[in-house]
């Protein structure tokens, strides 16, 4: 699929595996429903996740926060 959707090669090939299973299966559902949007926001969601993988987002570790409403009314 990378060869029509080069945005892809910037998933990490098991992630394009994942990719290509997600738009088929959605696919499948637009057609037997006759919904295109749904394999549309599929590929649209993909192409923005291989987009910010390719700006470097995701190669940090995420700081949680224990109590997300105590940090946000903190000073």
């Amino acid at each position: 699929m990378s060869d029509r959707f080069p945005w892809m090669l910037a998933l990490s090939p098991a992630d394009r595996d994942a990719c290509a299973d997600a738009v088929l299966a959605a696919s499948r559902a637009s057609l037997a429903t006759s919904q295109p949007h749904l394999a549309l926001a599929e590929l649209t969601a993909w192409r923005e996740t291989a987009t910010a993988m390719a700006a470097g987002l995701g190669e940090k570790s995420v700081e949680w926060l224990e109590n997300p409403l105590e940090a946000a009314v903190r000073p």
